[in-house]
């Protein structure tokens, strides 16, 4: 068990802590358009506040690549911040330089500094030793409670938690308790909804999951590949003709596992994304040679529906379409539905599945909505996460 912030004296101490606030913004504006992420990491930060530490706090927003760029500004989040919680927040226009150090040697206890994006600075994401030094250099105390990069090697993730005495907030502890219940003692039946476009994005779940799930229910552009696998004709549909081996064994090693493997029996179709045809509807194993795959059609929402229906758990990852296109939105929209009006435990991991649920309006009656969408892949496929690796186990202090 991961040492977390009620197991270390904060007081007076300065605290960096790792939030992922690398939220949804208007670039031109400056407007954040989803502030799921910031309303998830307050706890952790009035707790650190109430306990009259110094809280230094640092984050990525979006992908500047090593520069500074002003459309990727934290500013705006320090803004949000301030109006979010009683205490005093500072913003700082850099990270390790003089603004940043000037701000933290005047903080009283109890303040809050939000440090400028981390990766405008290239070293983050290479995990740069001097990086990690300098970052370690203006903290006693380590926090992570970034749940969305926690499967990232990078300098404020993983290689400053090695300089500094360390633990994690409560956002990371509660995503971390509530997939290992789903992995170790769910309620059942455990149903997995899985989509996307990709089959290599999921291949590591389903192999997971096959002996600890009852259903998989396979959607998105990665259920052609094992359609075709099994003889089906998909037209133009995304297929990975490299792993049709590998979704053919899958389906042989369902038969003889827990888990039965559930693939979609209608989709609707056109000539190709942008298409201004109207959309015709086909069995998924019979696709005109000149159309593809866009979305599961009503037969399959209605089978997947049953499942969903009679489910104890269901864990959601992957749209079920080119949900961006409201043509195709209609199959993701209504599992999103579905799921959230299902009285088994709800888990949608972060990415694609948050978005289209929050577009859908049923996000606030998902049991857990997660905030990191390639972290919770990662544990649902079994794997351990370098971001919680460093953390210190409760048992050895």
């Amino acid at each position: 068990m991961k040492r977390t912030i009620k197991d270390i004296d904060v007081a007076g101490k300065r605290v960096l802590l790792r939030l992922d606030l690398n939220v949804p913004m208007n670039t031109k504006t400056g407007i954040i358009t989803d502030d799921t992420r910031i309303m998830e990491s307050l706890s952790t930060i009035n707790y650190l506040c109430d306990k009259k530490a110094k809280v230094i706090i640092c984050s990525h927003l979006g992908r500047p690549n090593g520069v500074v760029d002003e459309k990727y500004s934290l500013a705006p989040v320090a803004d949000k911040l301030a109006r979010l919680i009683k205490n005093k927040v500072i913003f700082a226009t850099d990270t390790v330089g003089e603004d940043a150090k000037n701000k933290i040697a005047s903080m009283e206890d109890g303040n809050v500094v939000l440090l400028e994006n981390l990766r405008f600075d290239k070293r983050e994401e290479e995990n740069d030793e001097g990086f990690c030094k300098e970052l370690a250099s203006l903290a006693d105390i380590y926090v992570n409670d970034a749940f969305g990069t926690a499967h990232r090697k990078h300098a404020s993730t993983y290689g400053v938690a090695k300089l500094l005495p360390n633990a994690i907030g409560f956002l990371i502890n509660k995503e971390l308790k509530v997939i290992g219940n789903i992995l170790s003692n769910p309620d059942r039946p455990l149903v997995a909804v899985l989509g996307g476009a990709k089959i290599k994005d999921k291949i590591p779940v389903i192999e997971n999951l096959l002996d600890k799930a009852d259903t998989i229910l396979i959607g998105g552009g990665m259920a052609y590949t094992f359609i075709k696998a099994k003889g089906g004709q998909v037209g133009k549909s995304l297929v990975d003709e490299e792993k049709i081996d590998m979704a053919r064994s899958f389906l042989e090693k369902a038969k003889h596992s827990r888990a039965e493997l559930v693939l979609p029996i209608d989709n609707i179709c056109n000539l190709d994304i942008d298409s201004k045809e109207k959309p015709r509807k086909f069995p998924s194993d019979s696709i005109d040679e000149n159309y593809m795959g866009l979305d599961i059609g009503p037969k399959t929402v209605k089978l997947f529906k049953k499942y969903i229906k009679k489910a104890g758990t269901v864990i959601w990852n992957g749209p079920m379409g080119v949900f961006e296109n409201p043509i195709y939105a209609k199959g993701t929209n209504k599992i999103a539905k579905y799921v959230a009006k299902t009285k088994a435990f709800s888990f949608v991991g972060g990415g694609d599945s948050a978005s289209a649920v929050v577009k859908s309006g049923y996000g606030k009656r998902i049991d857990h909505l997660s905030t990191g969408g390639g972290a919770s892949l990662s544990l649902l496929e079994g794997k351990s996460l370098p971001g919680l690796e460093v953390i210190s186990d409760i048992e050895n202090n």
